[in-house]
């Protein structure tokens, strides 16, 4: 099944977001690899494509896994949890209907 992993930023952890970002992309690599990502990526805290240094509010993932509570598993496992960038992560089904 299909699960959303919403993970939301803390107050001024650019510098620790960029600090895991590689070890956060490896993941989410292995996942595409695997045929388990659907998409993923950050929301700007801004409305711009970069926002520079007013950096993100979060994250969004909607990745395949074998149950909600591997999809949590996961997710409470993200570089991004560990570095204090993520405050509050979120974990849902989520049905897939286009494309």
């Amino acid at each position: 099944m299909w699960y959303v992993i919403e993970g939301h930023d803390g107050d001024d952890v650019l510098a620790a977001r960029m600090q895991a970002r590689a070890r956060h992309l490896e993941r989410l690599v292995s996942l595409r690899d695997q045929g388990r990502l659907l998409l993923a990526g950050p929301c700007p805290r801004i409305d711009a494509e970069d926002p520079g240094p007013a950096g993100f509010s979060g994250s969004v993932v909607v990745a395949e896994f074998e149950s909600l509570e591997a999809a949590r598993e996961w997710a409470d496992a993200d570089p991004y949890v560990e570095a204090g960038v993520y405050v509050r992560v979120d974990v849902r089904p989520f049905r897939r209907v286009l494309p």
